[in-house]
């Protein structure tokens, strides 16, 4: 079971007079969908770096299935660990919905006529059409490409997928299909998602609600 520890993580930036975030310990574990709410400036994009392997700690350590991040190769654990879906999708314009969900799996060595066939399979999964699958993001609303975007984390096998703000650009419906979604993907695959967020509806929906606020974690 893949697992996410901080252990009395301080982060820092250089020359700034208080820490982003102070003396934080948490588990982030399989099966659960974990929303992380707070103003801004109150270090979640911070944490969600660390998370992602972007930056170490200042002080103390975060740990993937018991291995500090600082003695792995952070462009392998980026590459296969964690996926990341982001509140502007970012898909890659002059590629088709299929290829940009292949395009993961091929960066880890599949071949295309193998990465066709998984990449429909996790469209359809999030309900993408075989016509949708042909378009260039473009041409998708903005549920859509979020729905795309989370076929793209599913590529790559990794086990853990962080969230910046998925919601952020989707009405109220779009909303709560990407909710179900990730909760669907925690609760009936397995996987552990991390989502930062402003949306108290994510946080509502979550197993488990954390709150930051000046660089400290809390259980809502």
């Amino acid at each position: 079971m893949s697992t996410l520890a901080l252990k009395n993580v301080t982060y820092t930036y250089k020359n700034a007079q208080k820490s982003a975030i102070s003396d934080i310990s948490c588990t982030f574990e399989e099966g659960k969908v974990y929303a992380i709410v707070g103003p801004s400036g109150s270090g979640k994009s911070t944490l969600l770096s660390l998370l992602a392997g972007l930056d170490l700690p200042t002080e103390g350590e975060v740990a993937f299935d018991g291995d500090s991040l600082a003695k792995l190769n952070l462009d392998r654990y980026r590459r296969e660990s964690i996926s990341m879906i982001f509140q502007a999708f970012h898909l890659f314009p002059l590629m088709t919905v299929m290829e940009n969900v292949c395009f993961p799996m091929e960066l880890c060595g599949v071949m295309p006529k193998d990465a066709r066939p998984r990449a429909a399979a996790l469209l359809e999964g999030v309900g993408i059409t075989q016509e949708q699958m042909g378009r260039f993001p473009s041409k998708l609303s903005g549920g859509e490409r979020q729905r795309v975007a989370i076929a793209r984390s599913l590529a790559s096998n990794a086990r853990i997928i962080l969230g910046d703000e998925p919601t952020g650009n989707l009405d109220g419906a779009n909303t709560q299909n990407i909710i179900d979604i990730l909760c669907s993907l925690a609760h009936e695959k397995g996987y552990c998602v991390i989502i930062v967020t402003h949306d108290m509806e994510v946080a509502e929906a979550a197993d488990v609600a954390l709150k930051m606020r000046d660089g400290e974690l809390q259980v809502m």
